[in-house]
């Protein structure tokens, strides 16, 4: 039978509020796109749930674990993955680094970093979490992310606590969308109260072609 320790029920609290909504990103935004239409609170919060999957929002952790458990596994070590995300023809992408609003070092990665070892103490070590912090040496020793504030972000650290504590991969987006559950409850409410709230319906501007000659189909 699995027990909960302390160090583990506080680490995944603290890990629930790191991971709380907090301005428009791209989930958050979505639920109350969806909600402006009158969709009700399930449809809005499962419409947030798909947009958090994606690799490149809250699904971002899981390709950290993937990707460091290559590393680990021997593929490549942890400065040719720091070489190959500086080659914009190399389709190596480096997962974990970065943020759209925090520009300098995501406070919440600072502290989710401590977080992992207050973890490992009862857990036990994940080997993993040597190649991080080695990939997060060797990037903030890097002209090339330091002059673009690419920082190690919470999904970089969160990943290796999960599965420290036991959870499986396909549950990581779960959690991270229990954090932010709050957030998006709070979001739909405010639409529900306010009676000057319309459908969302962002506005686009075309900037293609002003006229086009038609091509019979043969001669295309």
């Amino acid at each position: 039978q699995y027990i909960v320790t302390p160090e583990v029920e506080d680490a995944l609290n603290l890990i629930f509020i790191l991971h709380a909504d907090h301005e428009q990103n791209c989930s958050t935004s979505t639920v109350r796109t969806v909600g402006s239409a009158k969709a009700n609170l399930f449809a809005s919060c499962a419409a947030g749930v798909c947009a958090l999957w994606g690799p490149l929002h809250g699904g971002a952790n899981v390709e950290v674990v993937q990707m460091l458990e290559r590393i680990h596994a021997g593929g490549l070590s942890p400065k040719e993955c720091i070489e190959a995300a500086k080659d914009k023809t190399n389709p190596f992408r480096l997962f974990g680094f970065g943020h759209r609003v925090y520009k300098n070092y995501d406070p919440r990665a600072r502290i989710i970093k401590q977080v992992a070892y207050d973890v490992f103490n009862v857990t036990g070590l994940n080997p993993l979490i040597e190649v991080a912090t080695k990939l997060e040496e060797i990037a903030l020793s890097d002209d090339y992310f330091v002059s673009r504030k690419l920082y190690p972000n919470v999904d970089f650290y969160s990943g290796i606590i999960y599965q420290a504590m036991g959870f499986p991969v396909d549950m990581f987006t779960v959690l991270f969308a229990l954090g932010r559950a709050p957030g998006w409850l709070a979001q739909w409410r405010e639409l529900l109260m306010d009676p000057e709230q319309r459908i969302a319906r962002p506005r686009q501007i075309y900037l293609g072609s002003d006229k086009r000659d038609y091509v019979p189909l043969d001669q295309r």
